[in-house]
């Protein structure tokens, strides 16, 4: 499936382009995760992994799915350290790339950023 990823201060996360999606399975591990689904209107399985670029910490990461996508909320195991890539390769994935509407440097923010965890688990 295609995914845009962008990165924060606690979390790093990512949308994955699938509307209607059924089956939705996602397995957060320490420095991996795959996502699999069935979507679109003809019910075509997708399936990615992911060797990730640093730890996350799999008991406080989540996912929610809407109609047109699915977004994770991959939770840093070590917070305020910046990603400068999601995957541990620096191999160019043809299905991902940075989600430049929600990117920001966040590095010389202020803590502002501690809200977005919050809102998006409601």
């Amino acid at each position: 499936a295609t995914a845009k990823w962008y990165d924060r201060r606690d979390s790093v996360y990512i949308e994955f382009c699938v509307a209607d999606s059924k089956d939705v399975k996602i397995n957060f591990e320490k420095a991996k995760f795959v996502f699999s689904c069935l979507g679109g209107t003809d019910q075509v399985k997708h399936q990615n992994e992911v060797d990730l670029f640093e730890a996350i910490d799999q008991n406080e990461s989540i996912h929610k799915r809407t109609d047109r996508s699915v977004l994770c909320c991959l939770r840093k195991a070590e917070p305020g350290k910046a990603w400068p890539r999601l995957t541990k390769e620096k191999a160019k994935l043809t299905w991902l790339s940075v989600d430049f509407n929600n990117w920001k440097d966040w590095e010389d923010d202020s803590d502002e950023e501690l809200g977005n965890f919050d809102r998006f688990s409601e």
